[in-house]
């Protein structure tokens, strides 16, 4: 997925999606695009409702614009518009082409016509994308999809998919924690669907698979108002409901749950495991080890460099990075609280991680650990990887798989990695379910 830097305030978007006709918003919505693309910052800003403005500033703005210019190339052209409704307001999904991507600018319009929500993010207009189709591994006989909601009863209900294996069981179960940003429960890009292959790929081996609609995704306006929100708000939280379903359910071996984190997913592992020591096992894939505001520095820089230059405005993008990324290393707790957001996420976001080093929590855990690396990952790189064999490469009960071809989505491809191979469709290879349900099987 592309970083989460893209992304200040988050909607979920119904299908179907209405084509725009005549609609105003989507003239609207083209309008923004144009003052983004002109660096008319301020003319944006401007018509933020004022709880958005308290927290996304003129700098903000232009420091998310200028890095996904810098993550996807130029800007090409528009590809569509189309209007919808959510929570409340009306919202323009401009789909641009860009050199290396197709990104959805989502600019939500209330009834005055202010904005109080904007996204830019990876396509999901299907002319981005072609269908998804089911990898060759999965087998439909050998499993069944139920509907299911993790947290009900709770403030928070989300909707879910369990995929159980044939049988009389019970089987081992595999909960899994999505990377960052507002994400499906088969972490969609495009047509590629990372958790969906994960969940169809382990049901055929014998692995029941529990997997939900991220809370950012399904509630993005109820979580933004939480002032003090930290990732036990954005993810741990439901993770653990999510352990509490799985041991409730019919033919799950409740002794033997695994909880499988994705990238942001992948470095909370350590602090889910901590705060359930019950469970049988921790399996982290891509899990991050740098800070999220170093790995945004990172990784502006590594896309600057694909072409072998950095041109100007390409490093003055570099240099905008560092410099919020010195700010959010400056935050003090007397910062938590305020309305002033950075990188789309408030203070106390940024305080509660701070000094959190995800190997070294693993390494004071008891439970065996399964860590996951591609080898082409730019935004969690094999240093990340290196520095969690560092810390537990010691241990017998932990086992280390890197795989020379995959990128961040666990999806294969070759030469230097860069955003615009997220839109082509592919699965997790084989060999990946077959290294996690060989593992599984083998904590008893």
């Amino acid at each position: 997925m592309l970083t989460s830097l893209l992304l200040l305030f988050t909607l979920v978007l119904p299908a179907p999606q209405q084509p725009p006709g005549d609609n105003p918003y989507a003239a609207k919505g083209q309008t923004i695009l144009a003052l983004l693309r002109e660096e008319k910052y301020a003319d944006v800003v401007s018509q933020l409702q004022p709880a958005i403005a308290a927290a996304l500033t003129e700098a903000q703005l232009r420091t998310a614009w200028t890095t996904l210019g810098g993550q996807v190339g130029p800007f090409k052209q528009v590809l569509s518009t189309r209007v919808a409704p959510s929570a409340g307001m009306q919202v323009a999904v401009v789909t641009c082409q860009f050199e290396r991507a197709v990104i959805d600018l989502q600019v939500g319009f209330d009834a005055e016509g202010r904005i109080g929500a904007l996204l830019m993010r990876p396509s999901t207009a299907p002319a981005a994308a072609a269908a998804y189709v089911p990898p060759p591994y999965a087998t439909p006989s050998a499993y069944t999809e139920t509907e299911i909601t993790v947290g009900a009863g709770t403030s928070w209900p989300l909707p879910g998919t369990l995929t159980m294996p044939a049988g009389a069981g019970p089987f081992p179960l595999v909960v899994l924690v999505h990377g960052s940003g507002a994400n499906d429960r088969d972490e969609s890009v495009g047509s590629n669907k990372t958790f969906k292959d994960l969940a169809l790929g382990l049901a055929s081996q014998g692995v029941a698979v529990l997997r939900y609609e991220k809370r950012t995704r399904q509630y993005p306006g109820k979580l933004a108002a939480v002032p003090t929100a930290t990732v036990k708000d954005e993810v741990i939280d439901d993770a653990l409901a999510a352990v509490a379903l799985a041991r409730s359910t019919f033919r799950v071996d409740r002794t033997r749950i695994f909880v499988l984190g994705h990238s942001l997913g992948g470095k909370l592992v350590p602090r889910i495991g901590a705060a359930d020591s019950a469970l049988k096992g921790l399996i982290v894939m891509a899990g991050p080890v740098r800070s999220v505001q170093q790995a945004i520095v990172d990784q502006t820089s590594y896309l600057a460099s694909l072409d072998g230059r950095i041109d100007p405005p390409e490093q003055e993008q570099i240099d905008e990075a560092a410099k919020v990324a010195a700010t959010i290393a400056g935050l003090t707790p007397a910062d938590a609280g305020k309305p002033q957001m950075y990188q789309g996420a408030a203070a106390s976001y940024w305080l509660d991680l701070r000094g959190y080093d995800p190997p070294a929590v693993a390494r004071s855990l008891k439970q065996p650990m399964l860590v996951l690396q591609g080898e082409r990952d730019y935004q969690v790189t094999m240093a990340d990887f290196a520095k969690w064999k560092e810390a537990l490469g010691g241990r017998t009960d932990v086992v280390f798989h890197s795989y020379a071809l995959l990128n961040h989505l666990f999806l294969p491809g070759a030469g230097p990695a860069n955003p615009g191979e997220y839109a082509v469709s592919g699965h997790v290879p084989e060999c990946v379910i077959r290294d996690i349900s060989t593992w599984v099987a083998a904590q008893r």
